[in-house]
């Protein structure tokens, strides 16, 4: 009887020990979450630009001639009417004195024949002479005259091309180097560039903007979607290829009305103070264009988000409580904020603490985040500050 008691009792125990323990449940981390609802955000438009001077004078020869020297200094500023080159005159400083020989001695005949026609006057009343005599000597004064008058208008031209020996600044500003030396022969009938001048105490900025996004404008602004500013001017502000930002903002100050049949885009510019002349011609910037404000966007944290090569993604909450990554499509950063153009819809809760330590897949529970950061992001800034990517066009493109 004992014995098959202590029997059964082995046989419990090796059933015991051989069952498959349970898994212990995982327990859900508390993370602070940030809860996505759609706000008004600000429309803003990123585009590479290339800065232009707002003046632009090529300085050509107007005479045939020898450089004797080069009056200025290269890369300086000049003022208008300033010398910057001179050019031999020798050969129309003759050619002037031939023609002002030629109006001496057209001024002598004039004069000549304006006697002969006063000693006619009194003898044709007297019937001295004939009128015809006196109407061919009155003729003959007045072509006298027009002959000096188209000597001394061939004399003004000779002067005027002697003083082009003396090339001017035409206009004021930085000038560049020189594009011909002393001893060079420069021509007027091929203009030959001597230098050019650029004036850059303002600068133009043009972008290129698609077609298709001008379109997206206008139907936003016509739905009502986007709202354009009070004063109806779409501020811009420039990023240096470093990162650093501009410190004076421009304006959007023309829009092209066609579009390019090879680009399919359409034109704008900004113009832009530049006093401290930091905005050189010629150099690439990448611009943020303010064009009103754009309703029904979606704004997150900007610890929330994580970037790659491939863009940017956040950890989510799904359905059944777990952690889940979500690709989003981001637009530009205003203030604290990236704003969203894809990938986010409203009601989500994005994960905005602990993102170091949670992993897909992993529960988690949503905890109040301090300072009100889990709630929704309909305070934020206006000023940008970066983005990988471009939003919509100029707002002025809308109109």
């Amino acid at each position: 009887m004992i014995k098959n008691i202590l029997t059964g009792l082995f046989i419990l125990g090796l059933t015991a020990c051989s069952g498959t323990p349970e898994a212990p449940v995982q327990q859900a981390m508390p993370v602070e979450t940030y809860l996505v609802s759609e706000s008004e955000i600000p429309n803003i438009v990123e585009l590479p630009g290339r800065v232009e001077a707002v003046r632009v004078a090529d300085v050509r020869a107007r005479v045939t001639g020898i450089v004797q020297r080069r009056l200025y200094e290269e890369g300086s500023n000049v003022k208008a009417g300033q010398p910057l080159f001179s050019i031999d005159p020798s050969e129309l400083r003759a050619s002037t004195a031939q023609v002002k020989a030629s109006l001496e001695r057209a001024r002598a005949t004039a004069a000549n024949a304006q006697a002969v026609v006063d000693r006619y006057r009194p003898l044709v009343a007297e019937q001295a002479i004939s009128q015809q005599e006196y109407d061919a000597a009155v003729a003959a004064s007045r072509e006298a005259q027009a002959s000096v008058a188209q000597i001394r208008a061939e004399l003004d031209a000779a002067n005027l091309q002697l003083g082009y020996t003396t090339v001017r600044a035409p206009i004021g500003g930085r000038v560049r180097s020189a594009e011909v030396t002393e001893g060079a022969l420069v021509s007027a009938s091929e203009a030959t560039l001597l230098t050019r001048i650029e004036q850059a105490s303002r600068v133009y900025v043009t972008f290129a903007q698609s077609s298709s996004r001008i379109l997206d404008i206008r139907r936003g602004i016509t739905d009502g979607s986007i709202i354009l500013n009070e004063n109806d001017r779409a501020e811009v502000e420039l990023i240096f290829e470093d990162g650093t930002e501009y410190p004076i903002p421009g304006q959007i100050d023309f829009l092209d009305f066609s579009v390019n049949e090879t680009t399919g885009t359409v034109t704008l510019r900004a113009e832009f103070a530049n006093p401290s002349g930091l905005l050189l011609p010629g150099e690439f910037v990448r611009a943020r264009i303010f064009v009103g404000k754009k309703k029904g966007g979606f704004v997150v944290p900007q610890k929330a988000v994580t970037l790659s090569e491939t863009g940017g993604t956040v950890m989510v909450i799904d359905n059944d409580g777990n952690a889940a990554i979500r690709p989003v499509e981001l637009g530009a950063m205003t203030g604290a904020m990236w704003i969203i153009e894809g990938g986010l819809n409203a009601g989500d809760q994005v994960i905005v603490s602990n993102l170091q330590k949670i992993q897909p897949g992993i529960p988690v529970i949503a905890k109040p985040a301090p300072n009100g950061s889990g709630h929704n992001g309909a305070s934020a800034a206006t000023k940008p500050q970066a983005s990988p990517s471009a939003s919509k066009p100029e707002k002025e493109a809308a109109r």
